[in-house]
């Protein structure tokens, strides 16, 4: 494939996103365009420019190139409450952010797209691309993805919580290791430096992660972590 701007697809390249084949007859292609971004951070200054290729999953048709939706997300109440708990024993939070999420969920129905502005292959311009992989904006995505990474951590040792997927729990020769979900964001917090370092490694081998140390911005809220107490803030 060709592309004018090769930063832009190389997350797509690595991950094997698509394959180029021709259209079958009885299905179609939706389209997709290129979304730009920059993200901010707390304080309001530039963190960085983002730019993602988003399908029109709103032209998916129920039960021929999508069929469960559903995915769970950690609930508020759950985020306060290990942010209470995280207090009351002294832990530290911590956060990770899984980079391009969506292009990590196993796509198991036949969904066809039009190729991307700008990354058409000159030798095959009539083709499309069969989806291998998720991507933004496809019906299916925030649930493909989330069985990916669920999946993992469940291998990995983790229990899920009854009372919300979205929250695991771990238990080492070390202590305990708890992590909530939002997405792509998770919040870590544990009673061992061990754990940390090790989860960490443990989690880079699998996703590409990045790592923002202590939890400070999540959801639109501020937190301010000191030896006193945890702050939340909506400035």
């Amino acid at each position: 494939m060709l592309s004018y701007n090769p930063w832009l697809t190389a997350a797509l390249d690595a991950n094997a996103t698509w394959e180029l084949v021709a259209l079958p007859e009885d299905m179609k292609a939706i389209g997709c365009k290129w979304v730009y971004k920059v993200k901010h951070n707390a304080d309001g200054s530039v963190n960085r420019y983002k730019a993602r290729l988003v399908t029109k999953g709103y032209a998916q048709t129920y039960g021929i190139d999508y069929e469960e939706t559903y995915s769970p997300v950690a609930k508020m109440t759950t985020v306060r409450a290990i942010i209470a708990m995280a207090v009351a024993k002294g832990w530290s939070l911590y956060q990770m952010n899984v980079k391009n999420v969506f292009l990590h969920g196993d796509l198991h129905e036949e969904v066809y797209m039009e190729q991307p502005s700008g990354y058409v292959d000159q030798t095959h311009p009539n083709l499309v691309c069969r989806l291998k992989k998720t991507l933004y904006s496809l019906k299916q995505t925030l649930r493909a993805c989330s069985d990916k990474i669920n999946q993992y951590f469940v291998t990995s040792g983790f229990k899920t919580s009854n009372a919300n997927f979205a929250l695991y729990v771990k238990k080492t020769n070390h202590g305990i290791v708890i992590i909530v979900i939002y997405v792509d964001d998770l919040i870590i917090t544990r009673n061992s430096d061990i754990n940390i370092f090790d989860l960490k490694k443990l989690l880079k081998q699998k996703f590409e992660m990045k790592d923002l140390g202590e939890l400070l911005y999540l959801l639109g809220i501020e937190v301010i972590q000191s030896p006193k107490g945890i702050w939340l803030l909506q400035r």
